[in-house]
């Protein structure tokens, strides 16, 4: 289930801060993967966005989107889609390596632009900020008339295990200053060059984005129960829920069952409290037309396959087979994604690119789409 108008005040929110701190705001779309919503971006402005795959930029593509990063290391596999996707809009690359600049070189028959992924602390991917020759030796291996350096690009997803506002604070710091030694080094060789950063934590708490060039936050469209503990929304500005039906009552043991599991949901969890089990999401009421945060029921404890373990407030106990609950989601990017389309409150169905089918174009189909 969908709340638009928390989606929207939600966008507009993110929006409003983008412009007030006078910074390019490129919205991520994995997270509601939805033309229909991508929509509600254009209403405020919207021109340029993150995806983190070539399908999903091929899918944002057919529904009118010019201006597309992929902030994904480029799997040199897809270089033919790449090159058709890059005929019919402005795409930059995530490159992190100099075998890829190399290739890219080689191949690419259309002009693209190109970030290189800094990793400035979260050890997933990226060139460390201080190795500068490396940094070098990739810039040479992409001087090609079709690679052309935008500037350099990190996600600091290490503010996901931030302890406070404090520490995402210092977290935000170092990833800054790093970016802007960067930024000094290459500017003269390449005076238009930008940094690109952004998560839905930092830019949800932090209100100034001195030196960044680019903020590129997807969660905070819905938010979930992961950005509530982590301080960057409020219960009430969460804009999704799962709505699961009550299969079985466990009275002695303050437990229920629901129908609602790890394909529905994934098997993220969270802590809600210091020392507490961990926790896969959030129950609250439903009554028919809504979920109410205020009609807390429970937590999950766990999620199998298709079953939800829901350990039981007071209120929660006079739940029976048969009756409705509403999840608030851990991890809204993973639970839209497995869940494959929206429910309005007002009724009508929203479809995402999973639910239109026909995710991986085959070329000779792809050029009739435009």
């Amino acid at each position: 289930m969908l709340n638009e108008d928390l989606c929207r005040r939600n966008i507009h929110s993110m929006a409003l801060k983008a412009a007030n701190n006078n910074v390019l705001f490129r919205p991520h779309f994995k997270t509601h993967q939805s033309a229909e919503i991508a929509g509600w971006f254009r209403d405020e402005g919207v021109t340029a966005i993150t995806v983190s795959s070539v399908s999903m930029a091929s899918y944002f593509a057919r529904h009118g989107w010019k201006d597309i990063t992929i902030a994904f290391p480029v799997n040199i596999l897809e270089i033919n889609e790449i090159n058709q996707l890059a005929a019919i809009v402005n795409l930059n690359l995530l490159i992190e390596s100099v075998k890829t600049a190399t290739f890219l070189s080689e191949k690419l028959t259309v002009a693209c632009g190109f970030f290189i992924k800094i990793d400035t602390g979260y050890h997933r991917a990226g060139i460390d900020p201080f190795n500068i020759s490396l940094i070098e030796q990739v810039l040479f291996a992409a001087k090609s008339p079709c690679l052309q350096f935008r500037g350099f690009l990190t996600h600091s997803g290490q503010v996901y295990h931030a302890r406070g506002l404090k520490e995402l604070k210092h977290i935000h710091q170092q990833a800054t200053e790093s970016l802007l030694v960067l930024k000094k080094e290459f500017r003269c060789q390449f005076p238009d060059l930008i940094v690109s950063t952004g998560d839905t934590p930092t830019c949800s708490q932090i209100n100034s984005f001195e030196g960044i060039d680019e903020i590129r936050p997807g969660n905070f469209v819905f938010y979930d129960v992961m950005q509530f503990t982590l301080g960057s929304c409020a219960l009430q500005e969460i804009a999704v829920a799962v709505v699961c039906p009550v299969v079985a009552v466990y009275t002695e043991r303050k437990q229920v069952v629901i129908y609602g599991g790890a394909v529905h949901f994934s098997k993220e969890h969270i802590l809600l409290a210091e020392d507490a089990n961990p926790s896969f999401g959030i129950a609250v009421g439903w009554d028919g037309s809504n979920w109410k945060i205020t009609d807390k029921l429970g937590v999950i404890l766990s999620f199998s396959q298709e079953h939800g373990v829901v350990s039981l407030t007071q209120a929660g106990c006079e739940l029976k087979p048969g009756d409705l609950i509403a999840i608030l989601p851990v991890h809204a990017c993973l639970t839209a994604h497995l869940m494959r389309e929206y429910t309005k409150l007002q009724g009508r169905i929203i479809a995402t690119m999973s639910s239109e089918g026909n995710i991986y174009k085959s070329q000779a189909s792809f050029h009739q789409d435009y």
